[in-house]
C-alpha cells in the first residue's frame, strides 16, 4: 500500500389491472343502516396486501405490476364496533335506537385549548337540508366543548342537540350521457356571495390562542366495541404468544474507555466481560445488551457500580502476522428498575400509555441470541446461509427474518416475518467494477464510469489480499484522478519519487495487471493511502442502502415473492430454528414463546355495490373476489375531450402506427362512455426525446392558434414514449401540468405496437378522471345511505410524504393532499409541496404571511381544498375524514399534534364558528403483520392467489390493547402474499363505530380509478402517494446515473453528503388551475 503525503492531494405504477370476473346481484349483501347487536367476545381477525401497488409512472398505461414493491427503499419486508346502544353511556353521544349515521349528539371536544367560549346551551344550531342550499348554508357552526381529552365524553344534554336532516335524494338520474352527479355550476354572483362569507374573515384571528395541546394531554380514542358485520371466519397472524416473565428487571449504565463507534466492537468488549467475571463478579447473571449504554439484568448485580478491565483480542492481523491486544474499561452504574407490573397494567387495558423501557428491555434480550448468529439490520436479520441470490451489478441478497414484541390484546406477542434484502457481494473490487460497468476492463473508462464507480464504491470496507494473511481492512473514500500508472509519490525526505506500480513490484512482488484503472483512496482525504483495485476485496456482510435499479428491484421481488403456504411454512421454520425455547437470554430473563401461528377471528366484509350509468346494459354491478370488470357497462359520468393531439417521442413507430392507436383509444373512450372526437386538432406529430420542452411548447401554441377563435381549450395530450425514455417522462409531466397547464396521457410503444381491448380500456379508465369524469361510484353513496358520511356535508383527505431515496441526502421531501371533490366521493383534486429533507410533518397545511395590501394572510392546502369542496358542491363541510398515510408508530403524536391543529386553524380561518368534526386515522403499509387462510386448501376461504378473501378485517387479538386500530385486507392477491393494512384512529370526534369505520374504508377500496379491482389502501391515501411521487418529477432533475427521477433540489444542495439541515427548499413550481382541479396523478 502506498501512504500519499498531505502536499500530493489530487483534485419507478400501479398499472391497470386486467378486468375479469363481471358482477351480478346473487347473494348480495348490502351493509346495515343500523348498527347490528354486539355479540358477546367480539370478533378478531384481519388483514391487509397492497395488489399490484408499485408507485411508480402513474400513467404510462399497462402492465401488471408486482405486488409486494410500493415505491420503498431496496430492503423489501418479506375497530371499533358495538351496538351503540351499549355505548351510550359511555360516549354520551347516542341515545337508544338512534341510526348510525344521523345521531343526536352534544358538541364535540375541540383541540384549540388556549382559550374557549363560553357554553351557550340556548343555542340551538339547526341543520340545514343539504340538497337546499339557502341563506344559512355556509354559517353551519357548533359551540366549542370545554373538554380537551378525546377518550372522555361529555354526558348526554337533550337541550343541545343537532337534529339530523337528509341532505341528499336518491332519486338521481344517470339516464343521459356524460351527465354529472354534481349540481349545477353556480353562478359567479353566487359564488361571489357566498365566498364573501366563506372566505373573507378578519385573517389573524385564527392563529391566537391555537398551539397545539402536548400529548400529555391527548389520548387517542378508545375502542369502542368490536365490528359485528359480514361473514365470520378463522385466520391465522404470524404473531406468536410470548408469556411474560415474572422477573425484576435491572437497567444499567455502561461507558466504554476507549470509546469505539462500532456497536460490534462494544458487544465483544462486553461478551468477552461477560466471559471474564460472570461467575466470580455478576452473580452468575447473564445481561442483555444493547450494543450502546444500557445493559439489562434479570434481577440485580452484587454492585451498584463498578470498573471492570477487559483485554480484548484484534480481529486484524499487525505486523509480522500477530494479533495486537487492546484493552478496555468498563463502568457498570445501576441506572433503573424496568417495572413489568406497568406493563401487564398496560396489557390488560388499565393503563393508557404503553411502558416503551419494559418492552425494550423485552426486545433487547430476544435480540441477543440472533444478533450472535446473523447479521442484524433494523429490527431483522440476515444471513447468507439462510439464501443467497444474485441481483446484478455486484449485488445480491440475502435472506432473513424480521422480529418484533409487540404489545396486543392477547397479551405480548412476537412478530415474524420474513425478509429480504440487498448486500454487497463479497467480490473481488476489479470483479465488482467488471460487473457493474458490465463492460470489458481492457478498456479505458470514460468520466461517467469513473462517476458510477465511485457513487457505488464510496464508504465500503475492503480488506488487502496482497499481503498474506495479514487481512487489513480500509473503508473507500474516493478514486483517484489519475490511472494507477500515472501515480508517484515521494518515499524519502529528499522527495524521490516512485510509481505506485513499481513499488507494489518491489515491495510485495506483486505486478499489476490494470494500469489503466484508477486507484482506490481509503482513509480520510488529509491522510489518503493510494490502493490498486485488484488487490483489494469487498468484506462480506456490508448491505447496500442506496437505491436499487428497477432490474435489481424485479430481482429482489422474485426472491420475496412467496404464496402464502410457502411463507407461513418459512416462518414456522423459522420460529423452530431459533429454538426460543434454549435461548439462554430468554431463558435467564423467563421469556416463554409458544411456537404457534396466532389464530384470529375474523370477519369478511361484502363488496359494495357499484352504479354504472344508466345508458349501458349492465346499470350497476357487484365484484366478485374483489375484481370486475366494464363489459356492457359505461362510466358513470363520462368526460368530454373534444380537443385532442397526439405526439410520438417513439422513433420506432410510424405515424400510421401511432394514428391507428390513437383511433382504437378514442372508440374505447366512446364505448366506455365518454364523449371523445374521432380526429386530432393536427395530425400526428413526431419529435426526438431530447426536444422535448421546444416540441411541447411549440405544438401547444399552433393548437391554441386554432382552438382559441373558436373559445375552446386544448382538453388532452396523448404521448407515445420509447420504452426506455430516461428523463423524457418526468420532463413532460413537469412541463404539462406547471407550464402549459393541460392533462396528457403516456403510452409506451410496446403497447402502441400491440394494442389489446384490455390495454385501451384501462387507458381509457385514467384519461376519463384526467378530464373531470367518474368511472363509477358507490350505490349507498347516490342513495345518501353511507353511515357518518350521508347525513351531513363530508370532506374526505387523503395526505402522504414521499422521502428521497437512500443516498440523495439534500433532495427535500415531497407532501401530498388530496381531498374528495363531490358528494359522491369519486372525485379528489391535489395540492403538492416541497419541504425539508426527511420531514414528515406536512408544513404546508396551514401557513400565514404578511401582504403588503392585506395585512395577515392565511392559506395552505387543507384551506385551499375546503374552498374548492364548496365551489364544487356549494357545500361547507360539516365532516371531516383524514386518511393519513406513511406514519410510523413512534411519530403518531407528533403528527397528530401538528397536522390536526393545522387542520383546525385552516378551518377557523374560513369562519369564527366554524368547526367540522375531525376524524384523523393513520394508514400503515410497512409493517409486518400478515394473514393466512386458518386451511389453504378450503377454497371457499381463499383467493386464486392463495390469499385470504379481500373484505378480511380483523380488529382483536392481535391489535392493540385499548386503541381503535384494524387490520384490512381489502383486495385480492396477484402473486406473493397479501400484505393487510393497518388503520389506526387518532382523533374521532365524529364517534365512529367499528362496523361504520371499517365498512366505509373497504367500501372506498372499490373506488379506485385506474383499475377495475379493489386496491389494498384506501383511495384517498394511494392518490396522495401517486401526487407526492409525480411532484418529485417537477424538481430540477439529476443528471447523474441516468435515472428518471427528480433529486435534489439545486447544483448546490446536490453535492452535500451529509443532511442538508440549512439549505433553504426550493419551492414546487405551481399546479396549473385547471390541473389541479382533475386527478392529473392518475
Amino acid at each position: 500500500m502506498v501512504r500519499k503525503r498531505p502536499t500530493d492531494l489530487p483534485g419507478g405504477s400501479e398499472s391497470s389491472e386486467s378486468q375479469q370476473t363481471g358482477g351480478g346481484r346473487a347473494g348480495a349483501q348490502r351493509p346495515p343502516m343500523q348498527q347490528q347487536p354486539q355479540h358477546p367476545g367480539g370478533y378478531q381477525g384481519g388483514g391487509r396486501g397492497r395488489g399490484s401497488q408499485r408507485g411508480g409512472r402513474g400513467d404510462v398505461g399497462g402492465g401488471i405490476s408486482r405486488q409486494q414493491y410500493y415505491g420503498g427503499p431496496p430492503e423489501i419486508q418479506q375497530g371499533r364496533g358495538g351496538h351503540h346502544q351499549q355505548q351510550a353511556g359511555r360516549r354520551g353521544g347516542r341515545g337508544p335506537g338512534t341510526p348510525a349515521g344521523g345521531p343526536s349528539r352534544p358538541p364535540n371536544p375541540e383541540l384549540h385549548q388556549a382559550t374557549h367560549a363560553p357554553y351557550q346551551t340556548a343555542v340551538t344550531p339547526e341543520a340545514v337540508p343539504y340538497g337546499r342550499p339557502g341563506p344559512s348554508s355556509t354559517m353551519w357552526s357548533r359551540p366549542p366543548a370545554l373538554e380537551l381529552h378525546q377518550h372522555v365524553q361529555s354526558p348526554h344534554q337533550s337541550d343541545v342537540t343537532i337534529q339530523p336532516v337528509p341532505y341528499g335524494s336518491s332519486t338521481e338520474s344517470y339516464s343521459e350521457a356524460g351527465s354529472s352527479s354534481q349540481p349545477p355550476e353556480p353562478t359567479p354572483s353566487e359564488v361571489t356571495g357566498k365566498l364573501q362569507q366563506l372566505v373573507i374573515e378578519p385573517e389573524a384571528a385564527p392563529s391566537e390562542g391555537m398551539q397545539p395541546a402536548s400529548s400529555k394531554s391527548m389520548r387517542f380514542p378508545r375502542r369502542p366495541g368490536k365490528g359485528s358485520y359480514g361473514t365470520k371466519c378463522i385466520v391465522k397472524a404470524n404473531h406468536f404468544f410470548v408469556e411474560l416473565p415474572d422477573k425484576d428487571l435491572h437497567q444499567y449504565d455502561v461507558t466504554i474507555t476507549p470509546e469505539v463507534t462500532s456497536r460490534g466492537v462494544n458487544r465483544a468488549v462486553m461478551g468477552q466481560l461477560v466471559r471474564l467475571y460472570r461467575e466470580s463478579h455478576l452473580g452468575k447473571r447473564l445481561p442483555a445488551y444493547d450494543g450502546r449504554k444500557s445493559l439489562y439484568t434479570a434481577g440485580p448485580l452484587p454492585f451498584v457500580s463498578k470498573e471492570f478491565k477487559v483485554p480484548l483480542i484484534d480481529e486484524e492481523d499487525g505486523p509480522g502476522n500477530t494479533r495486537q491486544e487492546r484493552e478496555f474499561r468498563v463502568a457498570i452504574k445501576l441506572a433503573a428498575r424496568a417495572d413489568l407490573h406497568h406493563l401487564g397494567m398496560f396489557l390488560q387495558g388499565r393503563q393508557a400509555d404503553a411502558p416503551q423501557e419494559a418492552l425494550q428491555v423485552l426486545d433487547i434480550v430476544l435480540r441477543e441470541l440472533p444478533t450472535s448468529r446473523y447479521c442484524p439490520v433494523g429490527r431483522s436479520f440476515y444471513s447468507p446461509h439462510l439464501g443467497r441470490r444474485p441481483l446484478g451489478e455486484g449485488l445480491e441478497s440475502w435472506r432473513g427474518f424480521y422480529q418484533s414484541i409487540r404489545p396486543t390484546q392477547m397479551g405480548l406477542s412476537l412478530n415474524i416475518d420474513m425478509s429480504s434484502t440487498a448486500f454487497i457481494e463479497p467480490l473481488p473490487v476489479i470483479d465488482f467494477v467488471t460487473q457493474l460497468l458490465n463492460k470489458d476492463v481492457s478498456r479505458p473508462l470514460s468520466d461517467a464510469d469513473r462517476v458510477k464507480i465511485k457513487k457505488a464504491l464510496r464508504g465500503i470496507k475492503v480488506e488487502v489480499t496482497h499481503r498474506g494473511n495479514m487481512r487489513r481492512k480500509y473503508r473507500i473514500s474516493g478514486l483517484t484522478s489519475q490511472a494507477t500508472r500515472e501515480l508517484a509519490f515521494p518515499v524519502d525526505e529528499r522527495r524521490t519519487m516512485k510509481s505506485v506500480v513499481e513499488y507494489f513490484r518491489e515491495t510485495y512482488g506483486f505486478v499489476i495487471q490494470h494500469t489503466q484503472w484508477p486507484c482506490l483512496q481509503v482513509g480520510n482525504q488529509q491522510k489518503a493511502n493510494y490502493l490498486p483495485m485488484e488487490v483489494c476485496k469487498i468484506v462480506e456482510g456490508q448491505r447496500y442502502s442506496k437505491r436499487l435499479n428497477d432490474r435489481q428491484i424485479s430481482a429482489l421481488l422474485k426472491v420475496t415473492c412467496q404464496r402464502p403456504r410457502d411463507r407461513e411454512d418459512d416462518i414456522l421454520q423459522t420460529v423452530h430454528h431459533n429454538t426460543y425455547a434454549e435461548d439462554s437470554f430468554a431463558n435467564e430473563f423467563g421469556i416463554k414463546i409458544s411456537e404457534s401461528l396466532t389464530k384470529v377471528e375474523a370477519r369478511i366484509l361484502p363488496a359494495p355495490w357499484l352504479k354504472y350509468h344508466d345508458s349501458g346494459r349492465e346499470k350497476d354491478c357487484l365484484p366478485q373476489v374483489g375484481q370486475w370488470n366494464m363489459m356492457n357497462k359505461k362510466m358513470v359520468n363520462g368526460g368530454k375531450v373534444n380537443s385532442w393531439i397526439c405526439i410520438n417521442f417513439a422513433r420506432n413507430v410510424a405515424e400510421n402506427v401511432a394514428r391507428n392507436f390513437c383511433h382504437e383509444l378514442a372508440q374505447m373512450c366512446v364505448t366506455s362512455g365518454m364523449t371523445f372526437s374521432q380526429e386530432p386538432v393536427i395530425p400526428v406529430t413526431s419529435a426526438r426525446p431530447d426536444q422535448v420542452e421546444k416540441v411541447l411548447k411549440a405544438t401547444y401554441h399552433e393548437v391554441m392558434t386554432k382552438l382559441q377563435p373558436q373559445g375552446r381549450e386544448l382538453d388532452l395530450l396523448i404521448v407515445i414514449l420509447p420504452d426506455n425514455n430516461g428523463s423524457l417522462y418526468g420532463d413532460l409531466k413537469r412541463i404539462c401540468e406547471t407550464d402549459l397547464g393541460i392533462v396528457s396521457q403516456c403510452c409506451l410503444q410496446k403497447h402502441v405496437f400491440r394494442v389489446s381491448r384490455q390495454y385501451v380500456a384501462n387507458v381509457a379508465l385514467k384519461i376519463n378522471v384526467k378530464v373531470g369524469g367518474s368511472n363509477t361510484a358507490l350505490v349507498d353513496a347516490l342513495n345518501w345511505k353511507i353511515p357518518f358520511v350521508s347525513d351531513k356535508p363530508t370532506i374526505i383527505f387523503g395526505a402522504d410524504v414521499t422521502h428521497p431515496h437512500p443516498g440523495e441526502d439534500s433532495s427535500p421531501s415531497i407532501a401530498a393532499v388530496v381531498a374528495s371533490m363531490d358528494l359522491q366521493i369519486t372525485k379528489y383534486g391535489g395540492l403538492v409541496s416541497a419541504q425539508a429533507h426527511r420531514q414528515e410533518l406536512i408544513q404546508d397545511l396551514y401557513k400565514t404571511w404578511e401582504d403588503p395590501v392585506r395585512g395577515t394572510v392565511t392559506g395552505g392546502m387543507i384551506k385551499e381544498l375546503l374552498v374548492s369542496f364548496y365551489k364544487a358542491t356549494r357545500h361547507k363541510p360539516q365532516r371531516i375524514i383524514f386518511y393519513r398515510d406513511g406514519v410510523s408508530e413512534g411519530q403518531f403524536y407528533q403528527v397528530l399534534l401538528y397536522e390536526l391543529d393545522a387542520i383546525r386553524k385552516a378551518c377557523a380561518s374560513l369562519g369564527p364558528n366554524y368547526h367540522p368534526e375531525v376524524t384523523f386515522v393513520v394508514v400503515q403499509k410497512r409493517h409486518h403483520t400478515r394473514l393466512f387462510a386458518n386451511n389453504h386448501n378450503d377454497k371457499h376461504a381463499v383467493d386464486r392467489s392463495g390469499n385470504i378473501l379481500p373484505g378480511t378485517v380483523v380488529d382483536s387479538k392481535i391489535c392493540h390493547p385499548t386503541e381503535f386500530d384494524f387490520y384490512l385486507c381489502s383486495h385480492a392477491g396477484i402473486q406473493g402474499t397479501s400484505r393487510p393494512a393497518h388503520y389506526h384512529v387518532l382523533w374521532d370526534e365524529n364517534n365512529f363505530t367499528a362496523d361504520a369505520l371499517q365498512s366505509l374504508t373497504n367500501n372506498l377500496c372499490y373506488t379506485y380509478a385506474r383499475c377495475t379491482r379493489s386496491v389494498s389502501i384506501v383511495p384517498p391515501a394511494y392518490y396522495a402517494h401517486l401526487a407526492a411521487f409525480r411532484a418529485r418529477f417537477y424538481m430540477e432533475q439529476e443528471t447523474a446515473d441516468g435515472g428518471s427521477m427528480a433529486s435534489g433540489a439545486g447544483p448546490a444542495a446536490r453535492n452535500t453528503r451529509g443532511p442538508a439541515v440549512n439549505v433553504a427548499v426550493r419551492p414546487l413550481p405551481q399546479l396549473r388551475e385547471n390541473v389541479k382541479r382533475v386527478m392529473f396523478y392518475c
